[in-house]
């Protein structure tokens, strides 16, 4: 039986696990926390994520490594890929870090992207104010995420101590797009270089973090745009597994704001409402297995549960609509659960989230 081994022991390898394990597959895992939700799908060897002594004990006991979040060390996945395979490859992690490579990546690969200058000082910050315009956003290059290390600079008057709240060096000042909406693009693509798209997802977000996502989308003429662009990365990077593209919907225009190159929070619809889900997928592209179809059944609507669960949780369990509850502690921010909800129709999927709408925030 084949052990994969992932690094990292959250929701979303919880669910990478559920998914594998009908497929017949073994997991363990890579994470520090205490009683992780992927504890749930195989044993979690408990070290920091860089950690030698357990990524060499991953290795040992693994067949092949992914990993469930881009802020591992790049350095550690360079490692352990000398003596086993490791998907999606350094390369694409790397760009995923560091939000300057990334916008750069875009840009040499034709994708358009709102304008961006590096900021190492103030006087950096000032001059990007000048050549972008204000207001524009202020962000880390690295380790941001659900709206964390972001600013708005909307004047002169915000650079000074926008500049200093971010750390002062490592920034990005990007032009403010005025968008219609949000969509997602996710692919998957296995060794052998076959390539499956998911229809696209809309998707709503509440104080930065992800809210609310819709699939199919209702954007078919972006839809191969949005594959063209997500074929250049995998392409360019050489990527094996599951790859999140989101992007501005600005007019009959697309504009990239950033890749996951993991499974994706907006992806969490394809559990129930795709043919094939996009953590199976995922396992059948590092595993260079046939993709699976990722045609959508019907019309899906995934509700993240934020903060805490909902109290009567037991009127959600309805027919095509399935609760996730993945085990943590409630914590404000935190995703603790998602709900999804899947119709026949677009109207039928309205009316039964205007229902679900008195007890979940919609």
């Amino acid at each position: 039986m084949t052990t994969i081994g992932i690094i990292g022991a959250g929701q979303l390898g919880q669910m990478l696990g559920i998914a594998g394990q009908k497929m017949g597959l073994k997991f363990i895992f890579l994470d520090p926390s205490d009683n992780p939700p992927a504890a749930v799908a195989g044993p979690v060897l408990q070290y920091p994520f860089d950690s030698e002594e357990g990524l060499v004990e991953l290795v040992a006991k693994s067949d092949i490594v992914t990993y469930e979040f881009e802020n591992v060390a790049v350095a550690a996945i360079e490692k352990i890929a000398a003596t086993t395979t490791v998907y999606p490859p350094a390369e694409a992690l790397r760009h995923a870090q560091d939000r300057l490579v990334e916008k750069t990546l875009f840009t040499t690969l034709g994708i358009p992207v709102a304008e961006f200058r590096a900021v190492d000082s103030e006087e950096d910050l000032r001059a990007a104010c000048t050549d972008v315009g204000l207001p524009l956003i202020l962000k880390t290059r690295r380790l941001g995420y659900d709206g964390k290390g972001q600013l708005i600079v909307r004047d002169e008057a915000d650079i000074g101590s926008a500049f200093a709240e971010l750390g002062g060096s490592d920034l990005i000042a990007e032009q403010w797009i005025e968008f219609d909406r949000e969509v997602s693009a996710i692919a998957a693509r296995n060794a052998s270089g076959d390539v499956v798209f998911y229809p696209l997802t809309e998707n709503s977000h509440r104080q930065g973090i992800l809210s609310v996502s819709k699939a199919p989308a209702q954007a078919e003429r972006l839809t191969e745009t949005a594959n063209h662009y997500l074929t250049s990365l995998l392409t360019h990077l050489n990527y094996v597994g599951v790859l999140a593209l989101e992007l501005f919907v600005t007019g009959d225009r697309l504009v990239a704001n950033e890749i996951a190159p993991r499974v994706h929070n907006s992806g969490h619809w394809t559990i129930e409402g795709a043919a094939t889900s996009q953590f199976e997928n995922h396992l059948r592209a590092i595993l260079d297995m046939p993709l699976g179809d990722t045609n959508a059944q019907g019309y899906s609507c995934m509700i993240n549960l934020i903060g805490e669960m909902p109290g009567p949780a037991v009127e959600l369990q309805a027919d095509n609509c399935f609760v996730h509850d993945y085990g943590k502690e409630p914590r404000p921010g935190r995703k603790l659960g998602h709900v999804t909800v899947v119709a026949d129709t677009s109207p039928a999927l309205e009316d039964q989230l205007k229902r679900l709408g008195k007890l979940l925030i919609i």
